[in-house]
């Protein structure tokens, strides 16, 4: 899997990637120590809110990003969102009331909806061949495993030697390092068609090329059911350790880490898996696995008894299994459904929809927990992860094929395209099919 690090132009902006989640897992911690030290026992709303202004910017700030993403120069673009981002880390300590961190979280979070789209939309024109792109995946997964581990260990490291302000100087040298990172190389500028249409047009061409092809819709539906899965873990992992289980608050890291662990071994293993396993079958596994997951963990949490720490930190690993299988291949199905002038806006999409995902089951989950206890909690969760799993199933096509036969209209402007790809008919061909200009519908025997 390392092979791919050979390639300098990868090797840093994975290493700028890596830095980057770090400062990000630093200002987590830091972010909430500051709303407990501005809002006392309102710190929890102060955060959740936080995390909704979060969701937000990326649903609401991607797609607009990823309309005119192609228009600017890629590494200028990437190096000022960092930058912007390190200039609201430099801002962050010197808030004083709880107004002015929700519009610095605002800024920070729409910078990151602008970089982290247009940095994957990057990585497939950086590595056109597939094996190293699904190599360059896994890693970007164990990257955001890592930090999830590593972030918050270091965090206590470093308080212990100064202030929580201090850790957003951490998230300010992050940005610049991945900034300067950025900066070392030179990317390759995606050969963009300036499309016509109206600014409504524009932003909405990503989102409406996504929900018009088939295996994309079916990934729509395998980010639902992975967001059910992950937002049980992030919301209510603290509430089931400590409340139910009545462990210290020690103990939480574990359970995290267990799920860490499941999904960095996926990510591991998926480069061999992805060789000889089509991506729609490994994510379909991965959605299965994780709703037997949430399933054991009903289980689990209505029996009780001396064996359900164990057995819950078990199933947090088998939860994060599925939920690597599920994700870490989606740059796949994304870089074979759009054209290179039409990977950012896709990308963006891809990066909006989800999240909008997560906004629904961030409070679902929490507010489920809150209500009707653990295991009804988990039972919920479990049936929407199911449900995405079934839409995705009907949606994705199991004959996924990249070359389609279709018909065009006898227009002379298509002409010069019915040249392309095999010609089968006087108005009819086969090629690699994607939603463009060309074909705006997906033939309907497919």
């Amino acid at each position: 899997m390392l092979d791919v690090l050979a390639n300098r132009t990868y090797r840093h902006l994975f290493l700028a990637q890596i830095i980057a989640l770090v400062g990000t897992g630093l200002a987590t911690v830091a972010l909430g120590l500051l709303a407990y030290d501005i809002a006392g026992p309102n710190a929890g709303s102060v955060l959740g809110t936080a995390l909704a202004i979060k969701m937000v910017a990326y649903v609401g700030v991607a797609p607009v990003v990823g309309a005119f993403a192609n228009r600017l120069p890629r590494r200028a673009f990437l190096v000022t969102m960092d930058l912007i981002r390190a200039a609201v880390a430099v801002s962050l300590p010197f808030v004083s009331e709880i107004w002015q961190i929700y519009i610095l979280i605002f800024v920070l979070q729409s910078a990151s909806a602008a970089f982290t789209p247009t940095f994957q939309a990057t990585i497939p024109d950086v590595l056109p061949d597939e094996k190293d792109y699904t190599r360059a995946l896994s890693l970007s997964r164990l990257a955001y495993d890592m930090e999830s581990l590593v972030s918050p260990m270091l965090a206590a490291a470093l308080l212990t030697v100064i202030s929580f302000h201090g850790l957003f100087a951490g998230t300010v040298v992050g940005f610049l390092f991945s900034a300067a990172l950025v900066v070392s190389v030179r990317l390759p500028q995606s050969h963009a068609v300036e499309r016509s249409g109206s600014v409504y047009a524009k932003t909405f061409r990503g989102i409406s090329i996504y929900l018009r092809t088939p295996r994309l819709r079916g990934l729509l539906a395998l980010n639902l059911a992975a967001a059910a899965a992950s937002s049980m873990v992030i919301v209510n992992t603290v509430v089931y350790v400590q409340g139910k289980l009545h462990r210290p608050s020690t103990d939480v890291p574990f359970a995290l880490a267990a799920f860490g662990f499941g999904s960095m071994l996926v990510a591991l293993l998926l480069p061999r898996l992805l060789e000889k396993r089509p991506d729609r079958s490994a994510m379909m596994a991965g959605a299965s696995i994780m709703a037997i997951g949430l399933l054991a963990g009903m289980a689990v949490a209505s029996s009780g008894g001396i064996f359900e720490w164990p057995a819950f930190l078990l199933t947090w690993f088998g939860i994060g299994l599925g939920y690597s299988m599920t994700l870490t291949p989606s740059g796949r199905p994304l870089k074979r459904s759009a054209a290179p002038a039409d990977r950012p806006a896709v990308f963006a999409a891809q990066f909006s929809l989800s999240h909008a995902c997560w906004l629904i089951t961030y409070p679902l989950a929490g507010q489920l927990g809150a209500r009707i206890g653990m295991a009804s909690t988990f039972g919920v969760l479990a049936a929407v992860t199911l449900i995405g799993l079934v839409i995705a199933w009907r949606a994705w096509p199991a004959s996924d094929l990249d070359e389609l036969a279709h018909e065009h209209p006898d227009e002379p402007s298509l002409n010069e395209h019915l040249t392309e790809g095999h010609r089968i008919g006087e108005r009819s061909h086969r090629h690699a099919f994607i939603i463009d200009d060309y074909h705006p519908k997906w033939p309907e025997d497919h």
